[in-house]
């Protein structure tokens, strides 16, 4: 069992998903289109990820987004949020290792 922290409580999957998108669109959005803060397209893109999150029939049960067997983005908003993944997701590990080894951790458990 992993050592935690006092007061440190765990984080639900969907937070933990969250944090995963947040974090790979703030990658994109500072490398990709060289802004310094997340421009209107990209706090667009996160807040819809946010609301699908939200409302994902899985729950706490849910694995990524690529293996899922419903996807629930709009056309337009899934093909963007590939451009980011696709991106973000090598340099998570120079960014946020330990999010992006979890992130790949749950992908091979589906």
């Amino acid at each position: 069992m992993p050592h935690k922290s006092y007061g440190e409580k765990k984080m639900s999957r969907i937070e933990q998903e969250k944090k995963t998108v947040k974090a790979m669109v703030a990658i994109y959005c500072r490398f990709k289109e060289k802004n310094r803060y997340l421009c209107n397209d990209c706090n667009q893109l996160l807040d819809y990820a946010f609301r699908r999150l939200e409302h994902c029939k899985f729950g706490n049960e849910k694995g990524t987004c690529r293996k899922c067997p419903i996807h629930c983005y709009k056309p337009d908003m899934r093909e963007k949020m590939r451009e980011v993944m696709r991106f973000s997701g090598p340099r998570m590990i120079f960014f946020h290792p330990i999010m992006a080894i979890r992130h790949l951790w749950a992908e091979r458990k589906q």
